[in-house]
C-alpha cells in the first residue's frame, strides 16, 4: 500500500492491507497513541520494532520497497522530513552508512553523508527523532546496541543518536565465534549477516525478520533494537506531552 507523498496520516492506522503484501501478519502489540516516521525504511526492521514498541508506523524510501509491512511513501526522506515530519510524533532514519564502513574506506569508494542533512531536516520539524548508523559513523554522543545483548546470534553494532536521552544494556564479552563468510553456521557459532552470507533462513530467525530477501537482511536493523529504544522514546514523548507514561 503507497500513500501519497502529500497525505497526511493520522491516528491509528490500519496496518492490514500493508502486512498482507509480505504474508506474515503482524504480531499484536499495545498501541501507544502515537505515529513514527522511518526515513531510509528498506524492508523494515528498524520498523517492525517500533511497531512493537506500541508505534503506528509509516516508512519512506526513496526506493520502492513491495515487502515494506506497513503504510509506505516511495520519496526523498530528507524532502519528506521537511513537509510532513511535524506531523508524527516521532522521526527515525537510517541514512544510507556505505560512506562510514570498512569495506568502502578500503575500497576507496565515495558515498554522499546524508547523517548532517537528515539530522538538519529533523531538527527542523521541532519533533523528536532517533538516527541509527554504522560504528565510524559520525553520530554525536550515541548509544551503541549489539545483538549479544538480547540474546540474538548475530553481534550486529549499531550506534543511535537522539535528543532524547536514550540508555543501552549490559555488552557481553563476544565469545562465541563467527561463522566465516561463505559457509553455513555451525552449532555455537554467531552469524555475520553481511555481503554474501550462507543461510538466509537463519538470518530471518534471527533477525526477527521472516518476510525480508537476502538484501533486506544485510541492511536491516534488528527490530530487537528499535523495540527497546522505541519504548523509551514512547515514555518520554508521553511524559513531556501529557505527564504520563506507556
Amino acid at each position: 500500500m503507497a500513500l501519497d507523498l502529500a497525505e497526511h496520516v493520522p491516528g491509528q492506522l490500519d496496518h492490514s492491507q500493508a502486512s498482507s503484501r509480505t504474508g506474515f501478519p503482524l504480531p499484536a502489540r499495545p498501541w501507544n497513541g502515537l505515529t513514527l516516521l522511518d526515513t531510509y525504511c528498506k524492508q523494515g526492521g528498524a520498523s517492525m520494532g517500533y511497531y512493537l514498541a506500541g508505534f503506528d508506523v509509516v516508512g519512506v524510501d526513496i526506493d520502492d520497497q513491495p515487502l515494506y509491512p506497513f503504510p509506505f511513501i516511495q520519496g526523498d526522506a530528507v524532502e519528506y522530513i521537511r513537509a510532513h515530519g511535524r506531523d508524527y510524533d516521532l522521526l527515525a532514519g537510517s541514512p544510507p552508512c556505505r560512506r562510514y564502513t570498512n569495506a568502502q574506506r578500503i575500497r576507496g569508494n565515495d558515498h554522499p553523508d546524508l547523517i548532517d542533512p537528515t539530522r538538519d531536516a529533523m531538527e527542523s520539524t521541532g519533533r523528536p527523532w532517533i538516527i541509527e548508523n554504522v560504528q565510524g559513523a559520525p553520530l554525536l554522543d550515541p548509544v551503541t546496541l549489539c545483538g549479544a545483548m538480547f540474546g540474538l546470534r548475530t553481534y550486529r553494532h549499531r550506534l543511535f543518536e537522539s535528543p532524547i536521552p536514550l540508555a543501552t544494556k549490559f555488552h557481553p564479552r563476544h565469545l562465541a565465534p563467527v561463522a566465516k563468510m561463505g559457509r553455513p553456521v555451525r552449532p555455537g557459532e554467531f552469524m555475520h549477516i553481511v555481503g554474501n552470507f550462507t543461510g538466509a533462513d537463519l538470518a530471518r530467525e534471527i533477525l526477527g525478520m521472516p518476510w525480508a530477501t537476502r538484501e533486506g537482511l544485510r541492511d536491516a536493523i534488528p527490530p530487537a533494537y528499535t523495540k527497546f529504544l522505541g519504548a523509551q522514546a514512547a515514555k518520554h514523548i508521553l511524559a513531556e506531552r501529557y505527564g504520563r507514561t506507556t
